[in-house]
């Protein structure tokens, strides 16, 4: 397990700083949240994260863009091109637990995908259901915890599953270093950027 100190300077690492980018409008809006891979500075890749944070990375001088989308972010005085692939010029120590429960990484272990409709949606039209509710008793825990779209969540009300006549695709489990890099995997077949830094 990293120390308190590693971790709190991974952290401040990946934070925004100071730095200020062009506005999220219109097109811009969906380049910046594009993903990108982020590797470390041994070209091991290890995150994914949205084009905006891989911009503060670079400007920022922790990471250098290694390779480039084929699209750019434009402000009043400047444009700027998409990084595609991000590399740390610092070796940061990864921790092997798994990830913290939030809505964002239910989301992506879930690939943005409702576990009961199966239709794929982005962040703002997906919430989070409680497959045994929480007025019963359920939890809020990685197993109890399930990517779901407003439709199917009103559909499903206070009741399990087997009561609303619902069928989860999976069985829901803990975001592993398995479950990340199996994404990564995933996002990199329909970009040939990422390719050559996964391995297949």
């Amino acid at each position: 397990m990293i120390a308190a100190k590693t971790m709190a300077k991974t952290h401040a690492t990946l934070g925004h700083g100071n730095v200020h980018l062009p506005g999220a409008h219109g097109s811009n809006q969906e380049r910046l949240h594009r993903p990108v891979l982020v590797l470390n500075s041994s070209y091991e890749p290890i995150n994914v994260c949205a084009a905006r944070r891989a911009l503060v990375l670079v400007l920022k001088g922790v990471a250098a863009t290694e390779e480039h989308a084929a699209s750019h972010v434009h402000s009043a005085r400047q444009a700027m091109t998409v990084p595609s692939v991000i590399r740390l010029l610092e070796y940061r120590r990864i921790p092997l637990q798994a990830r913290s429960l939030s809505r964002k990484n239910i989301l992506m272990r879930d690939r943005y995908t409702c576990q009961y409709c199966l239709k794929t949606f982005s962040a703002n039209e997906l919430t989070l259901d409680h497959v045994m509710p929480r007025s019963r008793k359920g939890e809020t825990t990685w197993e109890n915890l399930v990517a779901c779209c407003h439709l199917c969540n009103n559909r499903k009300g206070s009741r399990t599953p087997e009561e609303a006549n619902m069928r989860l695709a999976r069985a829901p489990r803990p975001f592993s270093l398995h479950t990340s890099r199996h994404l990564m995997r995933l996002l990199g077949k329909s970009d040939d950027q990422w390719r050559k830094y996964l391995f297949y």
